[in-house]
């Protein structure tokens, strides 16, 4: 699930980082009411899913194209 910025554009994964620690951040304070701070654990849990997914594709591209590269040095 990819978030959008107000103008529309997705999110990159740095500003759904910062929106997670500023969430985690304001859950760690203590001082929300329980409706408020499950809202923002929820939101949390999403914000989190999105980053490992992004993740998770950044690693698997780095792992083709790292074995990629030992392709081409076995080919030389």
């Amino acid at each position: 699930m990819k978030k959008t910025t107000e103008t529309g554009k997705e999110k990159g994964l740095e500003e759904t980082l910062a929106e997670l620690e500023k969430i985690v951040a304001e859950l760690e304070k203590g001082q929300l009411p329980l409706d408020a701070s499950l809202e923002k654990f929820e939101n949390g849990v999403k914000l989190y899913q999105s980053c490992r997914k992004s993740l998770l594709a950044a690693e698997k591209k780095i792992k083709v194209l790292t074995e990629s590269l030992k392709e081409e040095t076995w080919e030389e």
